[in-house]
């Protein structure tokens, strides 16, 4: 890696990059506390007559298809062309793009304008590569070992880093490949928390030079804050304060302590 998390976090927090956030209804407020409690800064700007001009000055762009509609669409459209044109990199979130043919042929279109970084799923990726996935709604019923094979399948396609989240995570630029230990199992029962950790992959892409460094040490700080608010949690009601918590407290040293193996 050119950039190990530690140093990744060292820049977030020196830098506090600006990120644009066209996310889902039901996680707004959970990844702009995410971000604010990392060290970045948030922006829920989704329409599409300043989304364009937005995603130019700002340091990432975060995409996240929860709540599809089209004037939403029409502003994800003009938000990637403006980053594309500003040379910032974006992310996309393709949530539960297999539940219907609208929100399959939205996700499709998306990544055919080579997003920087996909963040799923084992179910998401899967069927985002063309492969048969167990998915039901937004949910993941396949394994991520599963989904490793149509990962780096994805990334050689886009031209980018692809990120699957699980139990272990995996990320891949095609030609590296990391799995990533930690988190808490916790975290799967509090909403929005995949949609948040995109929103943070996509600061850690403003501040780092390579996408693949970018996603790890998203996903590393994500493990190392659950696995320090699992043990003061007594269920998912208190695990997210606490989990915010842990995000803030996070020393750079403490992502070193994360267990990553090539893969």
């Amino acid at each position: 890696m050119t950039t190990p998390p530690a140093e990744a976090l060292r820049a977030l927090r020196a830098q506090t990059p600006l990120v644009q956030c066209i996310t889902n209804f039901v996680a707004m407020n959970f990844s702009a506390n995410v971000l604010l409690a990392a060290g970045a800064a948030p922006a829920m700007i989704h329409c599409a007559e300043e989304s364009g001009d937005f995603a130019g000055v700002v340091g990432a762009l975060s995409i996240n298809i929860g709540t599809l509609s089209p004037p939403w669409v029409d502003g994800m459209r003009a938000a990637i062309a403006g980053a594309q044109a500003a040379h910032t990199p974006w992310v996309l979130d393709p949530v539960g793009h297999f539940a219907t043919p609208y929100r399959a042929r939205v996700a499709q279109d998306l990544v055919d304008l080579r997003p920087t970084i996909i963040r799923g799923n084992a179910s998401e990726i899967l069927a985002l590569a063309g492969e048969a996935s167990d998915g039901r709604g937004v949910d993941a019923s396949d394994p991520v070992a599963a989904a490793e094979g149509a990962a780096r399948a994805l990334a050689a396609r886009t031209g980018g880093t692809v990120a699957i989240t699980g139990a272990v995570d995996f990320v891949t630029d095609g030609a590296r490949a990391l799995r990533i230990h930690g988190g808490h199992p916790l975290m799967p029962r509090v909403t929005a928390t995949g949609c948040a950790l995109s929103s943070l992959v996509a600061a850690f892409a403003a501040v780092t030079e390579d996408p693949f460094d970018a996603a790890t040490a998203a996903l590393t700080l994500f493990a190392a804050a659950g696995q320090r608010a699992g043990p003061c949690a007594a269920g998912p009601g208190s695990f997210a304060p606490a989990f915010l918590d842990a995000l803030y407290l996070a020393r750079p040293e403490d992502l070193d302590w994360i267990e990553r193996h090539a893969a």
